[in-house]
């Protein structure tokens, strides 16, 4: 059953640990996520971006796949189904598809019509007992055609926003989309800080969460970090073991070209990928 991201991330916040967020592309990471989650014994976060929404056959598609996986799987960990950097149109679909979670990002739009949007999706997901996540400052890379240059977000702005009503709030820290550049200079913990006095007790979301070192993430979660965007990662894991038994010669081998063997190895290690990222977030045995 699906469930809204509020409780589950008021309690890893509470509990110093994060929920990973894991995006989706297809019907193999839907069960890989969900069986990782379920052999960790673990709450998670299953979300996609508008484009991956998109490449999915839409968002009752995503929906549907979801709920189902979680019946066939007897998947019995709470699993919230979330928009990832969605827009106040792409919110509106997903509401209406009976997705439990959304993000709205208005970072890219004057402060005054974010806050004024937020508002408002704000108190159609009160409505429908759904989380809401909002973003203030941009996060660094890109994403499904969605660019940010890594900018810090403002405490005030931040502040502004959570007093909204919003179950959790992504800020900007120097993080970025996709695989982090060799001179990256890490976090920065000051403006974590300083928001997180901001904004009290109000779970933080890290976005770009693929490649930050462990112990870096780690400490994140300690200022109040409670929810952790993973996707990059979880893609090359996928890449690699594919691109491995295709390599090694096995798709020629008997019926090696069947889609079902094709894809299990990239499958086993989205699997693996999501367990470890688990044990860094401290959420196993939390569901």
């Amino acid at each position: 059953m699906l469930v809204s991201a509020k409780e589950m991330v008021a309690n890893a916040y509470a509990g110093h640990y994060a929920i990973g967020a894991f995006n989706l592309n297809n019907l193999e990471w839907t069960k890989s996520v969900l069986k990782a989650a379920q052999e960790m014994n673990s709450p998670v976060i299953v979300q996609v971006s508008e484009g991956a929404g998109k490449y999915m056959a839409g968002y009752k598609t995503v929906k549907d796949i979801v709920t189902d996986v979680i019946e066939s799987q007897g998947i019995t960990v709470p699993v919230a189904l979330h928009l990832d950097h969605g827009s106040y149109e792409g919110c509106k679909k997903c509401i209406d598809a009976g997705f439990t979670s959304i993000m709205f990002d208005g970072s890219h739009l004057p402060f005054e019509e974010n806050v004024a949007k937020t508002k408002e999706l704000v108190a159609i997901c009160n409505e429908k007992g759904m989380s809401i996540e909002a973003e203030v400052g941009a996060i660094g890379g890109e994403e499904d055609g969605v660019v940010g240059t890594g900018e810090c977000a403002d405490p005030e702005e931040c502040k502004n926003i959570a007093a909204l009503g919003i179950s959790m709030l992504a800020a900007g820290i120097g993080n970025i989309h996709g695989v982090y550049p060799e001179n990256w200079p890490g976090l920065r913990f000051d403006v974590l800080e300083a928001i997180k006095a901001a904004v009290g007790a109000m779970p933080l979301v890290l976005h770009g969460g693929s490649g930050i070192p462990d112990a870096m993430v780690q400490d994140a979660i300690k200022l109040g970090v409670s929810k952790v965007n993973v996707n990059t990662e979880c893609q090359l894991a996928f890449a690699k073991a594919t691109r491995e038994y295709i390599e090694a010669g096995k798709d020629l081998q008997g019926k090696g070209f069947d889609p079902r063997k094709l894809l299990a190895p990239g499958a086993a290690a989205i699997t693996d990928m999501v367990k470890y990222k688990i044990e860094v977030f401290g959420s196993a045995n939390k569901a």
